[in-house]
């Protein structure tokens, strides 16, 4: 990916705008991991509970492709946000993926804690472990009583968003804290797939359904961060530079918001 293809976050490094996704993956992961960086993908998007780090890493390795090319998120999980267990988690995923840094480090959800973890974070930070800091799925509510405590502005939210759930709220006061947000599941699991005006526009486009919810996504300035373990499908989720949607495609898509989660709610859950 080359410049264009890349967002410059609130601390001056740039991170490419599509990833690829490895949650349940699993021992697909090493595969999909090398046919996305062979595809062009420079940033993979893993986590210590998605149990794959490891495949990440060795893909990482075998790929050829220097380490610097390459922008690598992994997530702190919830029972070591609430242990305090960061830094060991943190130095346990580094470990799995074979790697001295990660580009990007996220606390997973606003598990109790999550202050006292990010924190920490700010630290590890200063000592070169991590690039970036952010946090995932954080709604406003989580991301005001964390801005009032700490040193360093998150440079990341990510947030389930897809066209049958967009946060509009919590997507707005990102952008006004110069936030990037960065969607998972932005297909809705599949859900999206079926949804006739889409479909309408994929047919004008001659897109699928898929490349055109990821195009209006980047559009809306979201990262994205597709999942796949099929490298036709992971090819076709990169090729969506070349077609753009008019502003009138682009209301349309945000007119069919249903608010409609297809994971946990950030402020009802009990992992």
């Amino acid at each position: 990916m080359n410049q264009d293809t890349k967002v410059l976050l609130n601390d001056g490094h740039r991170m490419p705008i599509i990833a690829l996704g490895v949650w349940q993956s699993q021992e697909d992961t090493k595969k999909a991991v090398l046919d996305a960086l062979k595809a062009g993908y420079r940033h993979i998007d893993t986590a210590f509970v998605y149990d794959n780090e490891r495949a990440v890493g060795e893909a990482i390795r075998e790929s050829g492709i220097p380490r610097n090319e390459i922008f690598v998120t992994t997530k702190l999980w919830n029972d070591d946000i609430r242990s305090y267990k960061i830094r060991e988690a943190l130095k346990t995923s580094l470990d799995n993926l074979g790697l001295d840094y990660v580009d990007l480090y996220l606390i997973h959800w606003p598990a109790e804690g999550y202050v006292e973890a990010y924190l920490e974070m700010e630290k590890l930070q200063k000592e070169g472990l991590i690039r970036s800091i952010g946090v995932s799925n954080f709604r406003k509510s989580h991301l005001e009583n964390l801005l009032s405590q700490v040193h360093i502005i998150p440079s990341i939210n990510q947030i389930e968003t897809n066209p049958q759930m967009v946060d509009e709220e919590t997507i707005q006061f990102c952008k006004e804290n110069k936030i990037v947000v960065e969607a998972w599941s932005p297909l809705g699991s599949g859900a999206c797939l079926s949804i006739p005006a889409i479909q309408i526009l994929a047919n004008k486009y001659h897109k699928s359904l898929a490349q055109v919810i990821l195009r209006w996504l980047l559009q809306k300035g979201i990262v994205v961060l597709p999942k796949s373990i099929h490298e036709n499908r992971i090819i076709e989720n990169m090729n969506i530079f070349d077609f753009e949607l008019t502003h009138e495609e682009m209301n349309l898509m945000n007119q069919l918001n249903q608010h409609k989660r297809t994971g946990p709610d950030p402020d009802c859950f009990n992992f």
